[in-house]
C-alpha cells in the first residue's frame, strides 16, 4: 500500500544501542512512582531520554546524565541534516524503546542473544514512517521504510529497557509523520514502549505505544502506531485517514473463531462462561444476557460450547489464563507484585490451604475469643502449596508468616472497624453510621410515606397491613410525630425486600443458608445522629403463614437485645450480598467492561475521547476475566461465602433488569433519586445533601465536581464548533454501540441520554470516569477494613431467628452467644472470605491514581493547553485531599470523627500500596 524509492542516508548502519536512563528520583524500591506533569511543561521530552525503567533487584537506580544523551542525539541529527541539505532529503532517526521481561528463563536469555544479532543485521524489526500528507502518485500517505538495527548493549543496571534505532532520509516535502507501521519479523512478540522520531524542524515527534507487537508469524499485518496528536475524525490529516480506519477494523474482528493470546480483538459475548456442566451438573449456571436473565455483555473469547449445554462456553480453569485482548493483560510488574502474584496465590494456594487445614473441623466459632485469635494468634496452615506463597511479594501485608516444616501461621491484620474500638460494631449508632460511611453507603434512601408496602407485598401476601406501622415508628421518635419526621426528612430506609424475596425460598433450600428479605428504618434525630428504629424480616408466604413477616426493635431487656442483634446481622448479610453482586460487580466492573470494549472498537487511538478515557480502562478486562474464572463462577468464592450461593448472579441479573439506569449512575442524580439530596442550583454540583454528615456523598461530590470541571473543559477544547458532536462519526458509533450492543437488553429504554451537544457528552464521560475511579474506590477498598471482622458484616447467615414456639428458642435462651455465633459463617467460610476481602482491598505498587500520570504515559497528548488543564485537575485533587483530611478532624462530624470512630478516607485520592482504606485509582484494576 505504501511504497517509496529509498534514498541515501549518511547515518551509520550500526545503531547506537543504549540502555535507557531513569529520571532521578522516579524509581524507589524497584517500582515506578508516578508524578503529576509539571505545570507549564511542554508535551515533549529531551531527545534520548527514556521515561521508564524496571529494576529487578529493588535497587534505586543511579541518576543518569540527560545532558550527555541530549547532546549525543542532537549533534547527530543536526550535523547529519545540515551536511546533507540538497543531497536528496532530510536525515531523521527513529529511536525505538523496547522493554524486556523482568524475569527470564535461560532459554529466553539465549533467544535474546539471537534477537540482538538479528536486529543488528536489520532482519528483526521493520519501521515505516507514514506522513500526514498525501503522495499524489499513490493517493496514500507518503512513506519511507527502514530496518531497525543494533548490537548487544554493554552491561547496565537498566537491563530491562533497551533502545534501537532506524535511520531514514525523507524528501524535503515529506511533511510530519503521523503514524508508524511496525513489523515484527522475530518468532515471538516484544513490548514496544514508544518511538521517538528526531530530525524534523518541529522537534522530536512522539509515538507512544505501550503495546505488544505480535510476531508476523502469528499475524502478517503491521501494527499501526499513531503520534500523540489528538484528531477528531473530520480533522484527521489526509495521509493517515486510511490507517485510522484500518486500525479500528483490526480491533473489531469478525466475531468468529476462538481468540488467541496474541489477538487484540474486542467483541461482545453473553455471560455464558460462569458454569461448568461438563464437570458437574451442580455447576451448571444460566446464561446471563437475554430476555430471561438480562445483563451487560462481556468481552468475547470464542471458546467452543460445552458438551452438555451448547448455549454455554467451555471454561478455562485456573491457573490457565482467560483471553483478554493482548494489551489488556497485567504488565509484568503488576503480575509479579500483585494481581497474578497475590491474587493467584489467594485463589490457587491460600484458599485451598485454608480449606485443607480447616475442612475437617468446619465448625462455627464458639466464642468471640476464637475470632480474636485470627488477629492475635492465628492458625496453622499445612500445605505444600504454601511454598509458593512465601515467594510472592506483598503477600505478607495481611498475614504474618512463621515458618516451620510444612507449616505456616496465618495471622490476619486487625480490621479498621475494630482497631480503635473493639466493641463499636455492637452499637446501633455504628450499624447506622456504616450506611453513610461504610463500604456500601449507596442503598440508604429517604422514607417518603407510610405504609411501607410495595407491589410485591400485595402480590405475595394479598392486601396485607404494613408490618412496620406508624404507631411502632412513633414510639421511637422521641415525641415527634411520624408526619413531622417525614416532612423534615428524618426517616430513612434500606429496602432489600423486593430485590431478595423472589429468591429467598431457593436460597434457604441451600445447605447452611438461611435468609430473609429485609427492610430497615432509621431515624436522624435533631442531634444529627442516625439510628435504626425497626427491622422487618420477611419470608415467602406459606399456607401456615400467609403473612410471614416479623418486625424487630432494639428493646432493652436481654432477650430482645440478642434478638435485635440477630436481626441486624441478617440485614448486614443482605447488605454484603447486594454490595458485592449489584453495587460492586454489576454497577462498576460489568458495566465498565462494555464501555471499554466500545471505546476500543469505535474510537481511534487518535480520538480525544479515547485519550481521555484511556487511563480509566487499565486492567479492567483482565481483572473481570479473573473474576469470571474464580470469583463469580459456579462454585467460586462468591457463591461459597455469600448468602445467595448458586443464585448469586441471578440476583445480579434481576437487579440489572429492575434497577439499573445509566443516567442514574451519575452521583448527583443517584443522590436525588434516593432522596438523599435535593436539587439546589446554588450548590457546586447542583444538589444539597439532606444529611450534611454523609461522608461518602459529601466527599464524593468533591471528586465528582473536579472530574466534571476537567471533562467539560476538555470537551469544550475539542468540540468548539457547532454540531461538532453530532457530526463526529466515531463518537456517535461509540455511543450507539454501548446502548445497542454492550447493553443490548436495555437498548430500547427511554432514559438513555442523548448525545447531541457538548453538555450531553460531558455528562456521559463524567459518569464513566466517576464509575471507574471514585465510585469503585468507595465501594471496593473498604471491604477488609469493614468486613474483615465477621460479626460486623457477615456475608451469610446459617440460621433463622428462633421463634418462641420453636425448639431452638430454648437453646437460644440458655446460650444466646452460641446461637449468634453459630448463625454466622463457619470458621472455614470466615477465613476464606477474609482472605478474599483483604486481597480485593489491596492497592498494587504500580497503581495509577486519579490526577496522576505515569512516566510510561507522559506523552499521552501533544497539546500544551490540555496538559495545563490536567495539571489544574491534579492540583484540585490535592486541594480536595486537604479538605477531606480537615473534615476528618472536625468534631462536629460524628460519622467520621469521635471516640473510636475511624476517619472516612475511602475517597482520599492518593494511597500507598497495601490495604490502606484510601486511594482512588484511575481504573478498576482489582
Amino acid at each position: 500500500m505504501y511504497a517509496m524509492k529509498r534514498v541515501y542516508s549518511p547515518f551509520k548502519s550500526e545503531l547506537t544501542f543504549r540502555l535507557s536512563p531513569a529520571t532521578s528520583g522516579a524509581w524507589k524500591d524497584g517500582f515506578l512512582w508516578k508524578t503529576r506533569v509539571p505545570s507549564g511543561s511542554k508535551v515533549s521530552c529531551t531527545p534520548g531520554s527514556i521515561r521508564a525503567v524496571i529494576s529487578s533487584d529493588d535497587k534505586v537506580l543511579e541518576p543518569y546524565s540527560k545532558e550527555a544523551s541530549n547532546k549525543e542525539v542532537n549533534e547527530l541529527v543536526i550535523s547529519s541534516s545540515s551536511d546533507n541539505l540538497g543531497k536528496g532529503g532530510i536525515d531523521v532517526r527513529a529511536v525505538i524503546t523496547i522493554r524486556k521481561k523482568m524475569k527470564e528463563k535461560i532459554n529466553e536469555k539465549i533467544e535474546d542473544q539471537w534477537e540482538y544479532f538479528v536486529n543488528g543485521i536489520g532482519r528483526g524489526i521493520l519501521i515505516q514512517l507514514v506522513s500526514e500528507e498525501i503522495d499524489p502518485e499513490t493517493n496514500s500517505g507518503k512513506s519511507v521504510q527502514a530496518s531497525v538495527r543494533g548490537w548487544l548493549p554493554k552491561p547496565s543496571n537498566n537491563e530491562h529497557i533497551i533502545e534501537y534505532s532506524a535511520d531514514f532520509t525523507v524528501p524535503f516535502d515529506f511533511g510530519n509523520p503521523g503514524a508508524v507501521l511496525a513489523t515484527n519479523l522475530h518468532g515471538k512478540e516484544f513490548y514496544l514502549m514508544e518511538i521517538v522520531v528526531h530530525g524534523f524542524d518541529s522537534g522530536p515527534i512522539f509515538f507512544p505505544a505501550n503495546t505488544w507487537i505480535h510476531s508476523s508469524k502469528d499475524n502478517p499485518d503491521s501494527r499501526i502506531i499513531f503520534r500523540n496528536q489528538a484528531y477528531l475524525p473530520s480533522r484527521t490529516p489526509p495521509g493517515i485517514k486510511d490507517l485510522r480506519r484500518e486500525d479500528l477494523l483490526s480491533l473489531r474482528g469478525n466475531g468468529k473463531g476462538e481468540r488467541k493470546t496474541h489477538d487484540r480483538i474486542y467483541d461482545y459475548a453473553l455471560y455464558n462462561d460462569l458454569g461448568n456442566p461438563d464437570k458437574d451438573e451442580e455447576l451448571a449456571r444460566p446464561v446471563l444476557g437475554g430476555e430471561k436473565w438480562p445483563y451487560p455483555r462481556r468481552c468475547r473469547t470464542g471458546r467452543p460450547p460445552t458438551k452438555k449445554d451448547p448455549t454455554c462456553e467451555t471454561r478455562i480453569e485456573k491457573p490457565h489464563p482467560v483471553y483478554v485482548p493482548r494489551d489488556e493483560t497485567f504488565e509484568e510488574i503488576k503480575q509479579n507484585t500483585f494481581s497474578t502474584g497475590r491474587l493467584k496465590a489467594l485463589l490457587h494456594n491460600l484458599i485451598p490451604a485454608i480449606t485443607a487445614s480447616l475442612s475437617s473441623s468446619d465448625i462455627p466459632f464458639t466464642c468471640f475469643s476464637e475470632i480474636d485469635k485470627l488477629y492475635n494468634d492465628g492458625f496453622i496452615l499445612r500445605s505444600e502449596e504454601l511454598k509458593e506463597i512465601a515467594q510472592i511479594p506483598f503477600m505478607g501485608t495481611f498475614m504474618k508468616q512463621v515458618l516451620s516444616v510444612g507449616e505456616r501461621l496465618l495471622v490476619y491484620d486487625i480490621p479498621a472497624v475494630i482497631k480503635r474500638d473493639r466493641f463499636a460494631w455492637l452499637r446501633d449508632s455504628e450499624f447506622a453510621r456504616q450506611t453513610l460511611a461504610g463500604v456500601n453507603p449507596v442503598n440508604i434512601e429517604i422514607l417518603k410515606e407510610f405504609p411501607i408496602l410495595s407491589k410485591l407485598d400485595h402480590a405475595v401476601y394479598g392486601p396485607p397491613e404494613s408490618a412496620i406501622t406508624e404507631e411502632l415508628i412513633a414510639r421511637e421518635l422521641n415525641g415527634m410525630s411520624v408526619e413531622k419526621a417525614i416532612e423534615e426528612k428524618r426517616l430513612f430506609i434500606i429496602d432489600y425486600h423486593d430485590m431478595l424475596l423472589p429468591f429467598i425460598e431457593k436460597m434457604n433450600s441451600l445447605p447452611g443458608r438461611k435468609a430473609y428479605a429485609s427492610r430497615s428504618v432509621f431515624f436522624h434525630d435533631q442531634a444529627g445522629i442516625l439510628r435504626p428504629i425497626a427491622i422487618e424480616l420477611s419470608l415467602p408466604s406459606s399456607p401456615s403463614s400467609p403473612c410471614n413477616k416479623h418486625v424487630y426493635t432494639h428493646g432493652h431487656d436481654a432477650t430482645t437485645h440478642w434478638i435485635w442483634k440477630l436481626a441486624k446481622a441478617h440485614v448486614c448479610s443482605n447488605d454484603a450480598g447486594v454490595h458485592q453482586l449489584v453495587n460492586h460487580w454489576l454497577r462498576t466492573h460489568a458495566c465498565m467492561e462494555t464501555y471499554i470494549i466500545a471505546t476500543h472498537r469505535q474510537l481511534s487511538a487518535m480520538h480525544p475521547v479515547y485519550k481521555l478515557l484511556h487511563p480509566h480502562m487499565r486492567y479492567t478486562l483482565e481483572i473481570n476475566a479473573l473474576a469470571r474464572q474464580s470469583l463469580i463462577n459456579g462454585g467460586g468464592i462468591i457463591e461459597a461465602c455469600f448468602s445467595p450461593g448458586k443464585f448469586a448472579m441471578e440476583i445480579s441479573s434481576a437487579a440489572y433488569q429492575n434497577m439499573w439506569q445509566f443516567d442514574m449512575e451519575a452521583l448527583p442524580a443517584d443522590l436525588v433519586r434516593r432522596g438523599m439530596a435535593v436539587e439546589d442550583p446554588s450548590m457546586p454540583c447542583g444538589v444539597r445533601l439532606v444529611i450534611e454528615d454523609y461522608p461518602y456523598a459529601s466527599d464524593g461530590l468533591l471528586i465528582w465536581s473536579a472530574i466534571k470541571e476537567y471533562v467539560e473543559s476538555y470537551v469544550d477544547h475539542f468540540y468548539s464548533e457547532p454540531n461538532s458532536v453530532t457530526s463526529d462519526i466515531e463518537l456517535q458509533a461509540w455511543w450507539n454501540e454501548i446502548k445497542n450492543k454492550g447493553h443490548f437488553d436495555k437498548r430500547s429504554e427511554p432514559w438513555w441520554p442523548k448525545l447531541n451537544t457538548k453538555e450531553d457528552l460531558s455528562g456521559i464521560l463524567t459518569t464513566m470516569i466517576w464509575i471507574a475511579s471514585g465510585q469503585h474506590a468507595a465501594i471496593n477498598f473498604g471491604q477488609y477494613p469493614f468486613g474483615g471482622y465477621m460479626p460486623n458484616r457477615p456475608t451469610l447467615m446459617r440460621k433463622l431467628i428462633p421463634l418462641e414456639n420453636e425448639n431452638d428458642h430454648e437453646r437460644f435462651i440458655q446460650n444466646p452467644q452460641h446461637t449468634f455465633l453459630s448463625s454466622l459463617p463457619t470458621q472455614l467460610q470466615a477465613t476464606k472470605i477474609m482472605a478474599a476481602q483483604d486481597t480485593l482491598s489491596t492497592h498494587s505498587p504500580d497503581e495509577e491514581y486519579l490526577g496522576q500520570v505515569s512516566h510510561l504515559h507522559s506523552h499521552w497528548i501533544n497539546d500544551r493547553e490540555m496538559v495545563e488543564l490536567f495539571n489544574r485537575f491534579s492540583a484540585r485533587l490535592e486541594e480536595i485531599e486537604g479538605i477531606i483530611n480537615l473534615r476528618n478532624k472536625d468534631a462536629r462530624l460524628k460519622n467520621r470523627n469521635g471516640a473510636g470512630v475511624p476517619p472516612y478516607e475511602l475517597l482520599l485520592p492518593t494511597s500507598g500500596p497495601g490495604v490502606t482504606g484510601r486511594g482512588i485509582p484511575n481504573s478498576i484494576s482489582i
